[in-house]
């Protein structure tokens, strides 16, 4: 069936001569790398063609990876085709204009929560939304033309969202889609350089995050990053944001997140389990995503602190009705 449905993905692209690609709001490593990378192979592919990503709100961290196209009058939506990449649901695709586009195509990896578009390739098992993309490639690659700088981004969302290839749903296939990027010359010196080393103060922050971290009863452990901490440290939303990353690492702890207060008030919750899902807890709080990778939200923090012991009682439950998970 996916197949048929990349099939007809290519004959749409074939057959507009103007294309927007869109992502989620709060972007990560694999919208930005896949709508990135996409663009790469089309504008390398089919030169004569219009391939637009306008967005305006680029995460600080993934500035390397170069800058959007400048907005478009809204008029010349009208006649193109959008393609929505790693995005759930329409609420979270963070250009509105996607509603005015001819025609709209979904290529996304998380839990079908909101069907969407006139063709929907989803495939929730993929580690990242770049995976299907290098996929894409490798299926028409007699057609298609991968470039290095395509490769390159697309080699960085596998990597940040797989957390380098150690989270589930890596797959020998995975490292085979990965082997294909490095092979058109990827420099994963230079681009682990830019993803990974931090700043001397970033890292006194996270000494203080190990001093003021929680764990509850049954192995749930969280930081809440208020806006004093923000202030003391100067972070940004993004490197508060990258926290929960510091926490993934604690024994007898199988689910972890990040509370995030956010300039409009409310947290931002960044949630991450191994063994145990996750997901539907994350939907019961606004949000919502993988099994064992989502987001939510809270609005007070009494909600933050309900959510905090519902994650406790699913943790208790797993440990009390499963064995293995360490």
């Amino acid at each position: 069936m996916n197949q048929k449905v990349k099939e007809n993905i290519l004959q749409k692209i074939k057959q507009y001569d103007k294309i927007f690609l869109f992502r989620h709001v709060r972007n990560d490593g694999d919208c930005v790398g896949a709508t990135k990378g996409l663009k790469a192979i089309l504008q390398a592919t089919f030169p004569q063609k219009k391939i637009y990503l306008i967005d305006a709100d680029t995460a600080q961290y993934l500035e390397f990876m170069g800058p959007e196209d400048a907005p478009v009058a809204e008029e010349e939506y009208r006649d193109a085709l959008g393609i929505v990449l790693d995005t759930a649901s329409v609420g979270r695709i963070s250009n509105p204009n996607f509603s005015k586009v001819v025609e709209l195509i979904k290529i996304d990896h998380h839990i079908p929560v909101e069907p969407y578009g006139d063709i929907m390739w989803v495939e929730e098992e993929r580690s990242s939304c770049c995976e299907m993309i290098v996929d894409f490639y490798r299926t028409f690659a007699d057609e298609l033309v991968l470039t290095k700088e395509a490769a390159t981004h697309l080699y960085t969302g596998m990597v940040t969202d797989s957390g380098r290839f150690k989270y589930t749903g890596v797959t020998g296939e995975t490292l085979r889609n990965a082997a294909v990027l490095l092979d058109a010359g990827v420099d994963t010196e230079t681009l682990f350089a830019r993803l990974y080393l931090e700043a001397f103060e970033y890292l006194k922050f996270k000494a203080y995050i190990y001093e003021k971290m929680c764990v509850t009863e049954n192995g749930v452990a969280y930081i809440y990053v208020d806006k004093a901490m923000q202030e003391k440290f100067g972070l940004t939303q993004e490197q508060a944001s990258a926290v929960v990353g510091n926490l993934d690492s604690i024994r007898g702890c199988i689910c972890w997140m990040a509370l995030i207060d956010n300039p409009d008030g409310s947290i931002r919750v960044r949630l991450r389990s191994r063994f145990v899902k996750i997901s539907d807890l994350a939907e019961k709080y606004h949000g919502g995503g993988h099994a064992c990778a989502s987001g939510a939200t809270c609005y007070s923090t009494e909600e933050m602190e309900a959510l905090i012991r519902d994650a406790d009682a699913l943790v208790k439950d797993y440990k009390e009705h499963n064995e293995g998970w360490l």
